[in-house]
């Protein structure tokens, strides 16, 4: 057994793989160094990136691969997941080393562990697409901040990008601490410091513009006239927006309270 080290980035992740077929090592664990434990009687390597290693085996699954393959594989390193990074090492060495088309073997486990793994990723981004709610602030952008499963921020930029091309929006990831901010042009990635901008902080915005408080009341009420007491089934319900959505829409804050 030999211990390989990445820093979690998907550059260090394609490094791990184009080492493993450099240096042929044998049987290999993956691991990121936040979650590393050194152990006296293991063999370890720190894998340094170098872009061009990181592109050539980018490349190679590409060429290897369906664009829905390529989805997957990204879809499962946005999980962020210890198992996730395994699989999609595991897999690459695989595809690379059978020469033939693997990604259907479903009786392979790391196969098999890209496709379950990618799904609930995608499940997560369609949800975000769904559940997200803008609150306009002073200064005239839309906020909003979220704190998903799974990092799917890159996954949902095109959707936000596309419906809401004629304003200006920030979609912020509180647990991973970056952002999407959308300046009518283009979308670049960002980074708040709270600490300076405390009217940003947390999944609601307090710095409101003067309507803001008033658009809520009025989808509030809007929301209570139109729900039917008497057809109400709470358990279909949460199976279709989960409680812990619920943080995100206008019209369930009053049932948190």
């Amino acid at each position: 057994m030999y211990s390989y080290v990445f820093d979690g980035s998907f550059e260090g992740l394609l490094c791990a793989v184009f080492n493993w077929f450099e240096r042929k090592p044998g049987l290999v664990k993956l691991q990121t160094a936040a979650a590393f434990q050194p152990d006296a009687f293991t063999p370890c390597l720190h894998i340094v990136n170098e872009r061009e290693k990181a592109d050539r085996v980018w490349k190679g699954l590409q060429a290897h691969l369906s664009k829905s393959s390529i989805r997957k594989f990204y879809c499962t390193y946005l999980s962020e997941l210890d198992e996730g990074y395994t699989s999609l090492f595991e897999f690459a060495c695989y595809l690379f080393t059978a020469g033939a088309e693997i990604e259907k073997n479903y009786g392979n486990p790391h196969v098999l562990a890209l496709s379950q793994i990618a799904k609930k990723v995608e499940r997560e981004k369609h949800r975000m697409e769904a559940f997200i709610r803008f609150q306009q602030n002073a200064d005239g952008v839309y906020y909003c901040g979220i704190d998903p499963d799974f990092n799917v921020l890159p996954l949902i930029v095109k959707h936000f990008k596309d419906r809401y091309a004629d304003q200006q929006w920030i979609i912020y990831d509180i647990k991973r601490d970056y952002g999407l901010f959308y300046d009518l042009e283009k979308v670049e990635e960002i980074q708040i410091d709270f600490k300076q901008q405390p009217g940003m902080k947390g999944i609601s915005n307090p710095v409101l513009a003067e309507k803001e408080s008033l658009y809520a009341v009025l989808w509030k009420d809007y929301f209570k006239s139109t729900n039917i007491q008497a057809r109400k089934n709470t358990k279909l319900h949460v199976q279709h927006v989960p409680k812990r959505y619920w943080k995100y829409l206008t019209e369930k804050q009053a049932d948190q309270d």
